[in-house]
This record gives structure tokens, C-alpha cells and sequence, in this order.
């Protein structure tokens, strides 16, 4: 019950829902006679939206997130045991390739952690990512296959098809790996979207496990807005940045929220 409220207020609290709650509570207001105040309320709908959809909006919401963890270039320890990929979107029944059928993140997670696993190749490559629905293909076969046909030998990779969303990837890792990854001295490099790593992040250490942060598909840059006139111009791809960092916030708030509970 409490992980379905939790989904229902991430996806009611993104950007569009609440622009559309908003307009139906300004329409409410207007059929019950308050016209001035339903008036101000679709203004603010309106306003939300726009500023929603802006460059510097959305940039100054995502980029404390992005910028929280350094990439990886090259892996400084010697002993790192696995190279961690967590599981994102795929398009099971789509046409192509596996590796086409991956959406942008998932793509940019896997190729990250081949690289790595490329610098390392005694380490392990956990790929990881269920799904909650009964029919559905988990997106960690996907990755097998794709890591496979991108030449990662079947006998380094350890498949986590199970775990449905990041904190049961956290124990699921645990529980693959053994003991040996718990504690200062674990040596995993955890691959994940640079927006989602200090989530990420914080559940593996909830389960006793300290990766390396690897981030990859960076949608910021370091230097911040850019001056160029079309990021100035409120767009869908601003709005989709905007709708990340919120869903990101609210998943730090839940876990700050099940700490406390």
C-alpha cells in the first residue's frame, strides 16, 4: 500500500498531472461562481508550466543532482569485484536490435558499464532490472543480451532479473555477491543516470554496501545554461529534464521519510 502512494504521488506531482489538476481546480472555481478566482489559478497553471519547461528551470532542478557525484573516466582501484548496471526503460515488443530496443538512459547505463568492465574485465558485470508486471521482460535480460553481443563474455556477467525498482536492486546486489561487498572496503562501481545516482547511492549504503559512484547520461552541462536562444524557448525536452529532478527530489523525500518512520 505505502509503494503504490508513493508511485501515485510521484506521478501526480509531476509537471503535466499538476498542471492539469490545476486547470480542472480553475474550472471548478469558475462553475461555482469564484471566476476570479478560477481565473488566477489557470494563470498559475499556465506559469508553472512555462517556467516548467524553461532551460534555466529545469537546469538549476537537475544540476545539483547530476553534479553530486564525479563521472568515472578510469577506474584507480585495482580490486574492483563488479561493475554494477542499474535497470531502466526498454522496449520489449519493439522492432531492431535488443540494443536498439533500449531506451536513451538504459543504453547510456550499459555502454558506461561495458567501458568500465573493459578496464577491468576480472570484474563482474551485474546487470540488473525486473518488472512489475507479471508479462512483462525484464530489462536485465535485455542488457545480457545486448552486453553479450557487445562482446562481454556469458561468464562475467551475473543477470538480476527480479528486483523491480532500486532498492530491491540494492539487496539483490547484497545477496549476488556475498558479504564481501559490504563495508568500507567494498569495491564496486555502481553505473547508473548522473540524475538518479545520489538516490541510487543512498540505497546501497542502507544496505551496507559503499560503491564507487559512476554516473553517465548527463543531461546537464558543468557550466550551466547556455546562451544559445533555443535553450531560452520553453520546450518538451526542458519539461522532461524538470519531471526527472522532481521525481528524484520526491524519491530522496521518501527515503528521508522511511528513515524517520
Amino acid at each position: 500500500m505505502y509503494a503504490q502512494l508513493k508511485s501515485l504521488v510521484a506521478t501526480f506531482a509531476a509537471p503535466l498531472p499538476l498542471f492539469l489538476a490545476l486547470l480542472c481546480l480553475a474550472g471548478l472555481l469558475a462553475l461555482l461562481g469564484r471566476r476570479r478566482g478560477g481565473l488566477g489559478v489557470a494563470m498559475l497553471a499556465i506559469l508553472a508550466l512555462l517556467l516548467a519547461a524553461w532551460a534555466p528551470v529545469a537546469d538549476r532542478l537537475l544540476m545539483p543532482l547530476e553534479t553530486r557525484y564525479p563521472p568515472v573516466i578510469t577506474p584507480t582501484d585495482g580490486d574492483i569485484e563488479a561493475i554494477v548496471v542499474l535497470g531502466g526503460g526498454w522496449q520489449a515488443q519493439g522492432p531492431g536490435s535488443v540494443i536498439s530496443r533500449l531506451n536513451e538512459s538504459s543504453l547510456s547505463r550499459l555502454v558506461e558499464g561495458i567501458r568500465l568492465w573493459r578496464l577491468r574485465p576480472d570484474a563482474w558485470l551485474v546487470v540488473s532490472g525486473g518488472t512489475r508486471d507479471p508479462q512483462g521482460q525484464p530489462v536485465a535480460g535485455a542488457y545480457a543480451d545486448a552486453a553479450r553481443g557487445l562482446g562481454v563474455p556469458a561468464e562475467r556477467l551475473v543477470v538480476l532479473d527480479r528486483p523491480a525498482d532500486t532498492a530491491q536492486e540494492a539487496y539483490a546486489v547484497r545477496h549476488a555477491l556475498g558479504e564481501s561487498t559490504a563495508g568500507e572496503d567494498s569495491r564496486l562501481l555502481l553505473v547508473t543516470s548522473a540524475s538518479h545516482m545520489p538516490r541510487a547511492m543512498r540505497h546501497f549504503q542502507a544496505v551496507g554496501l559503499t560503491p564507487q559512484a559512476a554516473p553517465t547520461h548527463h543531461l546537464v552541462t558543468p557550466s550551466g545554461v547556455s546562451w544559445d536562444l533555443g535553450d531560452w524557448v520553453p520546450s518538451a525536452q526542458q519539461l522532461s529534464k524538470t519531471e526527472r529532478a522532481l521525481h528524484e527530489y520526491l524519491g530522496l523525500l521518501a527515503l528521508e521519510w522511511d528513515h524517520r518512520r
